[in-house]
């Protein structure tokens, strides 16, 4: 740095730092602007160059401080608006600096750095926003759903509580179910599904209960399905099958009431819908893989034809009739 010394006497001027002095060494010129300012307080452009030190140095709170006081000392000082607007800026305060550079701008037009500067806070403004807009944005509802198989339907279980009827909307295609549950803090949860196979839509249903929604679908054929959805070309059909470890539980050899059991898991199934549905599913299983031939054609034939309204186990009895829809007193049965 040039050596310049402020003369001893009272009518000495004040030495003064180009830029280049000032980027050559930071500190030393900090250094020594500060025992300038220490004889002349009122100084704006010491302020203004002491700032610029301060930027170089990281120091951004003291470059902002300096270039404030330059400026109320010269308020029309074009150079100390760009250095506070810098220090605005590594300091993160977009919004201010940007105020500072249109500021400098307005003093100063033809510096094309205030133009740069005013671009990067704009944009780096517009991303802060965009990020907080997608913070604000409430999240989707996390809903689960689940599904299993008989011989003759296809079952999903959407897990949502105390959804209204009214506000439950199930649409079935071929080879497409499309369901929509208004939840009741407002917000819609939506479901499509791309089945694996095809369904018979005039025969596929569905329930709304205190704990789910149930949407049941017709197989037109008792083909056991590997997977709920796919695309392309549907793999080979395999005969249906009962699944040991996901469908129907393991033989066990006892003998039971099977009736009275019935009558107790639909009364339970008043009382608390979850376990009832839980309950008799697995008691229609047991029944199942106990049952004799006969007991199996006829839960068969009488689960399909009623479009699983009914469940019997008397094969002279739903052998020789076409079993009807039969819904329980609390459930409308619809045909979509």
């Amino acid at each position: 740095m040039e050596e310049e010394e402020a003369g001893a006497g009272s009518g000495a001027a004040p030495r003064r730092f180009s830029d280049r002095d000032v980027d050559r060494d930071p500190g030393a010129a900090a250094q020594e602007l500060t025992t300038a300012l220490e004889k002349n307080p009122d100084d704006a452009e010491c302020y203004c160059q002491r700032a610029y030190a301060h930027i170089l140095l990281q120091k951004y709170a003291d470059a902002v401080a300096d270039a404030k006081k330059s400026l109320e000392l010269n308020p029309n000082n074009a150079v100390a608006f760009l250095r506070k607007g810098l220090g605005e800026y590594h300091m993160k305060n977009y919004a201010s600096a940007l105020e500072s550079f249109r500021e400098g701008q307005r003093l100063d037009n033809v510096d094309d750095t205030f133009t740069i500067w005013i671009k990067r806070c704009e944009e780096t403004l517009n991303a802060s926003q965009t990020d907080l807009n997608m913070q604000q944005q409430p999240l989707p509802p996390k809903i689960k759903y689940d599904w299993y198989q008989t011989e003759s339907q296809v079952i999903v279980t959407i897990m949502v509580k105390n959804a209204q009827k009214d506000d439950v909307s199930v649409q079935f295609s071929e080879k497409e179910v499309n369901a929509s549950v208004r939840l009741p803090s407002g917000e819609s949860f939506n479901l499509k599904l791309d089945l694996l196979h095809s369904v018979v839509p005039e025969q596929s249903t569905f329930k709304v209960l205190s704990t789910k929604v149930e949407i049941k679908m017709k197989k037109p054929e008792a083909v056991r399905w590997e997977k709920l959805e796919g695309q392309g070309d549907s793999p080979k059909l395999k005969q249906f099958t009962p699944d040991t470890q996901h469908l129907y539980p393991s033989s066990s050899h006892y003998t039971r009431n099977w009736d009275k059991l019935v009558v107790e898991i639909k009364e339970e199934e008043k009382n608390e819908k979850l376990e009832g549905d839980a309950a008799l599913n697995k008691l229609f299983q047991q029944i199942y893989s106990d049952g004799t031939d006969e007991v199996k054609r006829a839960m068969n034939k009488s689960f399909m034809e009623s479009g699983g309204t009914v469940l019997s186990t008397n094969w002279s009895d739903v052998g020789k009739r076409k079993v009807e829809v039969n819904p329980p007193d609390d459930v409308e049965w619809k045909k979509f």
